[in-house]
């Protein structure tokens, strides 16, 4: 095996306790990277996310599926003690632990943090939450509609003079993943040159309020209470959509220089000329005006000309896609970030993380069946085959063993 080209985190060991979406997105991203991750899940249902749906293909969440490719699954009753131990036994392994459970319980269930890197200091653990460790709505449930709610998020997103709305995607939980990812590398580093472990905060309230910094730090430097503005950017002028005599495309003006270009490649030379529009500030000030003809202009051809004549000039645009357009967009074919799930008759697909990295060949196992790696891992942390097969009996353990893909489609 040629270690090099394992990813930069082969050999880190990750143990995730997390259920829906936003620990099971970070948890994936480790993997993606090398690591060995081993998801820890409840008898019978497993992930929360094993259930939503549909759709569903051959019984399989799709949106399980995007989110746990090359996991193993191991499942715990951890109501009972041997469950509770055999998870202090794996965590004594570990390198890495997530977890997005109630902090009292963790207490109650002795693996809170404190706890845990008393026993294991190397311990890297990252604790995922909607509102974070502590503060008055730290025991508080979190999900993405309520941190994109609570942060600000949905007051600045719809249209113009309508009701706010939620970004319509899982947006906290996938960016809130992302952050998680971040902070476990960033200790993994430490952890590697020093043996050192620590205790990671991440909360999809504090991910969000991250997304919404240039809308704070605008506001407080007393920029009026913004609202929805049906795309339009609180600061650049133009950036927004826009419909063209068939669709709607968007259009990205982020500079002096851009407007000039613009304004010659679609003919509205009196709008180049006026200095009262030279720069951002005038072009903000004068924002209805400028928009309203750039609108009547833009109607009068099709989407496909303005992206031409504005691709010729540098001028970034885009058509407004549905998914149907996007998942046979030339650059994401071309780029390989659809993933069929194996053994899915492409039925399935995941997403491919958002980084790559010139060494190492993407990972795509398939999501793993609940429960399926379970002796695996048992043996693999010192338990023998009768320990096993005497936890089995308890119920404090439960594996499946998988049919075969033929057997599943007969």
């Amino acid at each position: 095996m040629n270690v090099e080209h394992e990813g930069p985190l082969y050999g880190l060991r990750v143990v995730d306790l997390t259920t829906s979406y936003a620990g099971p997105t970070a948890a994936m991203y480790l993997a993606d990277l090398g690591a060995t991750v081993i998801k820890v899940e409840r008898p019978g249902h497993g992930d929360d996310t094993r259930g939503w749906g549909p759709p569903f293909v051959d019984g399989t969440s799709a949106w399980f599926a995007s989110a746990n490719r090359n996991k193993k699954s191991l499942v715990l009753d951890l109501r009972s003690d041997e469950g509770r131990e055999v998870l202090l036994r794996l965590l004594d392994t570990a390198d890495v632990f997530l977890q997005n459970m109630n902090p009292a319980k963790l207490v109650r269930m002795g693996i809170d943090g404190e706890t845990l890197r008393a026993r294991n200091p190397r311990l890297i653990y990252c604790a995922m939450s909607g509102f974070g460790l502590d503060g008055p709505d730290s025991d508080l449930p979190g999900y993405d509609l309520v941190a994109q709610a609570r942060s600000g998020l949905m007051s600045v997103t719809g249209e113009a003079g309508r009701s706010p709305q939620r970004v319509s995607t899982a947006l906290s939980d996938v960016a809130t993943g992302m952050c998680a990812a971040i902070a476990i590398n960033a200790a993994a580093v430490r952890q590697a040159r020093t043996g050192e472990g620590e205790i990671i905060d991440v909360s999809l309230l504090d991910t969000d309020l991250a997304l919404m910094a240039p809308r704070i730090a605008a506001f407080h430097a007393g920029e009026p209470k913004p609202a929805p503005s049906g795309g339009t950017d609180s600061v650049l002028a133009v950036y927004q959509p826009f419909a063209a005599a068939d669709r709607s495309i968007v259009i990205a003006i982020g500079n002096d220089a851009m407007w000039q270009r613009f304004c010659a490649a679609v003919e509205l030379p009196e709008l180049a000329a006026d200095p009262a529009l030279a720069d951002n500030a005038g072009r903000r000030a004068h924002r209805a005006q400028i928009t309203g003809l750039i609108a009547q202009r833009l109607a009068t051809r099709t989407a496909a000309h303005w992206l031409r004549i504005l691709g010729e000039v540098d001028v970034p645009a885009s058509l407004v896609q549905t998914l149907s357009e996007v998942v046979k967009d030339p650059q994401v074919v071309a780029r390989g970030t659809l993933m069929p799930v194996p053994d899915s008759a492409d039925e399935l697909v995941t997403v491919h993380s958002p980084f790559r990295l010139a060494s190492v060949t993407p990972r795509n196992e398939r999501f793993p069946d609940l429960g399926a790696h379970t002796r695996e891992v048992l043996l693999g942390i010192g338990y023998s085959h009768d320990d096993v097969t005497a936890l089995l009996a308890t119920g404090a353990v439960a594996e499946t063993v998988p049919a075969t893909r033929a057997e599943a489609v007969s």
